[in-house]
């Protein structure tokens, strides 16, 4: 994407006009049904030169917020970033590549995560440092077994 245009306009009124034409009534549907898709190709789809991921992500949050279904939504951005790092799954061994590649969709997480749940994500990322999940685990979307152990839902 060369997100020369997606800056330009209603953002807002472009990614819902988007949305609809395929058939969603919000961003969360058009990503549920793209599980484990990477932030960037769901923006890639929605327009390749005039939707940027970061403004996925940001409605994406704003629904989730609206929703109270925060926990949910930062579950499901780790889903799409590991998906994107490790499309293999979980490395058997960390070594240093594999270490740069989980460094980097653990930090992009608690990066994108809101202010409310970096906390809990620095937790839960440190768990999985600790206590890796088996080789090969990959999550296919935000209600994985593990992520829901390592990140309850706790909205109000």
């Amino acid at each position: 994407m060369s997100g020369g245009d997606a800056w330009r306009g209603n953002i807002k009124a472009r990614l819902y006009e988007r949305v609809r034409a395929r058939g969603f009534d919000s961003l969360t549907a058009f990503a549920d049904a793209r599980p484990a898709v990477p932030l960037y190709a769901l923006a890639d789809e929605l327009g390749d030169d005039d939707v940027a991921a970061v403004q996925v992500l940001s409605g994406l949050l704003a629904e989730a917020e609206q929703s109270k279904r925060v926990t949910r939504f930062v579950r499901d951005v780790l889903v799409r970033l590991l998906s994107q790092s490790l499309p293999n799954g979980w490395p058997a061994v960390l070594d240093d590549a594999n270490r740069f590649k989980v460094a980097k969709a653990l930090g992009s997480w608690f990066a994108y995560t809101p202010e409310t749940h970096k906390e809990r994500v620095d937790r839960a990322g440190d768990v999985l440092l600790s206590s890796p999940p088996p080789p090969g685990w990959f999550p296919l979307g935000p209600d994985d077994e593990l992520l829901r152990t390592l990140l309850p839902d706790e909205e109000s």
